[in-house]
C-alpha cells in the first residue's frame, strides 16, 4: 500500500520564501556593493601635507603665469589708451585749426559778397559737411591766388582729421580687447589662487605655519650678510639695497610697490629706485640687457625660471637672490637653486 501513496506535494509558499529570500540576499549584496563602489568613487582620499605643498606650489605657478599675462595685457591697454588721448588731442588741435581757416575763409566771403557775389570755391570751403566740400573739391583747384592755398589747406585738414579719428576709432577697439583680456587673466588667478587658499586650509596650523615660513628662505637670509658681495656697478648696487628694504613685503599680483610686489613687480621697482625703467613682464626683462650664464652672475643680475619665464627674482650673491615667491610667502632670500633656471640678465 505505502508504494500506491502518492508523493506529498511540495509547498508553493515554500518554493515562493526560498526564492525570495535568495533574491532579497542577491539584491542587498549588490546594493552594498554597489554603495561602495559609488562611495569610493565620490570620496577623495585625504592628501597628504607633502601632496597638498606639490599642488599649491603648482597653482601658484600658474597664477604666476596668468599674472604676467595679466600683467603683459595690462600694459598694452595703457598703451593703447596713451594712443588714444594723443590721437584725440591732436584731432582736437586740428578741429581748432580748421576752425580758424574756415573762420578767416568766412571774412573773405563776407568781403566778396560786399563786392558783388561769393566764390563758388568759397561756399564750397564753408559747407556745413565737409564730404560736400570733399567731393567737390576739383573747383578748389580751379582757383588761383592766396585764397585756394587756404581752401588746399583746409582740405588737408579735413583728410588729417578723419585719419586721425580712424586711428583713435582702431584704438578704442584694442583697448577693449585688451579690457577683454584682462578680465579674463583676473577670473583665471582668482580660480587658482582660491584652490590653493583651499588645499592650505586643509593642513593643520603648524603645517600651514611651516609652508608659509619658507624654511630656505629664512636660511638663506641668515647666511648671506647684506652687502658681502659688491654689485659691478651703482645701479646695481641700488636694486639690491631697495630689494633688501622690501623683505617681508607682501606679494600682491600685478602690484609694483612701494609695500607689494609680485615677482616681476619687485624687479622693476628695484631697478625703478636706480633711475633705470624695467619692462613691466618677466618675458620682456629678460632682454633689459645683456645675457649672463649661471656661472657669470653678480649682485644685482635678473635671474629667471621656468621655461615660459614665468618667475624672475634678483640676485644678490652667494647663489642667493631675493624675490616676490607667491600668495603665501612675502619677499624674501631664496637659494637661486629652488626653481628651474632660465637664464640671467645683467641691467644696461
Amino acid at each position: 500500500m505505502a508504494a500506491h501513496r502518492k508523493p506529498k506535494p511540495r509547498s508553493l509558499t515554500g518554493i515562493t520564501s526560498n526564492t525570495a529570500r535568495t533574491a532579497l540576499t542577491l539584491a542587498l549584496a549588490g546594493a552594498a556593493s554597489t554603495t561602495l563602489f559609488e562611495g569610493s568613487g565620490q570620496a577623495e582620499p585625504r592628501l597628504t601635507p607633502a601632496q597638498v605643498k606639490a599642488k599649491v606650489d603648482k597653482l601658484y605657478h600658474e597664477a604666476e603665469v596668468a599674472t604676467e599675462k595679466y600683467n603683459g595685457a595690462r600694459e598694452q591697454a595703457r598703451k593703447a589708451r596713451g594712443e588714444l588721448d594723443e590721437l584725440q588731442d591732436e584731432a582736437a588741435r586740428k578741429a581748432e585749426k580748421l576752425d580758424q581757416a574756415r573762420t578767416a575763409l568766412g571774412h573773405a566771403a563776407t568781403e566778396q559778397y560786399r563786392s558783388g557775389g561769393i566764390d563758388p570755391t568759397m561756399q564750397l570751403a564753408l559747407a556745413s559737411d565737409p564730404e560736400e566740400y570733399l567731393d567737390s573739391a576739383a573747383l578748389a583747384e580751379q582757383t588761383a591766388g592766396r585764397q585756394a592755398s587756404a581752401i588746399e589747406r583746409v582740405r588737408e585738414d579735413l583728410r588729417e582729421i578723419g585719419r586721425l579719428r580712424d586711428a583713435a576709432a582702431d584704438r578704442v577697439e584694442e583697448l577693449r580687447e585688451h579690457q577683454a583680456t584682462l578680465k579674463q587673466r583676473k577670473a583665471e588667478i582668482n580660480t587658482k589662487l582660491d584652490k590653493a587658499r583651499e588645499l592650505l586650509a586643509t593642513l593643520s596650523p603648524a603645517q600651514q605655519a611651516s609652508y608659509t615660513a619658507g624654511e630656505s628662505g629664512d636660511r638663506a637670509s641668515r647666511e648671506i650678510p647684506r652687502g658681502s658681495l659688491k654689485a659691478p656697478n651703482a645701479r646695481a648696487a641700488q636694486a639690491v639695497s631697495f630689494a633688501y628694504s622690501a623683505l617681508g613685503s607682501p606679494y600682491v599680483w600685478g602690484a609694483s610697490g612701494p609695500n607689494a610686489f609680485d615677482c616681476s613687480g619687485l624687479t622693476q621697482a628695484a631697478y625703478r629706485s636706480a633711475g633705470v625703467s624695467l619692462p613691466r613682464t618677466t618675458y620682456t626683462q629678460i632682454n633689459a640687457g645683456q645675457r649672463v650664464s649661471r656661472s657669470e652672475l653678480a649682485p644685482g643680475d635678473l635671474v629667471f625660471f621656468y621655461s615660459g619665464i614665468s618667475h624672475v627674482g634678483l640676485y644678490v650673491g652667494n647663489g642667493q637672490m631675493i624675490h616676490a615667491p607667491n600668495p603665501s610667502a612675502p619677499v624674501r632670500l631664496a637659494p637661486v637653486d629652488s626653481m628651474p633656471f632660465a637664464g640671467g640678465t645683467r641691467v644696461s
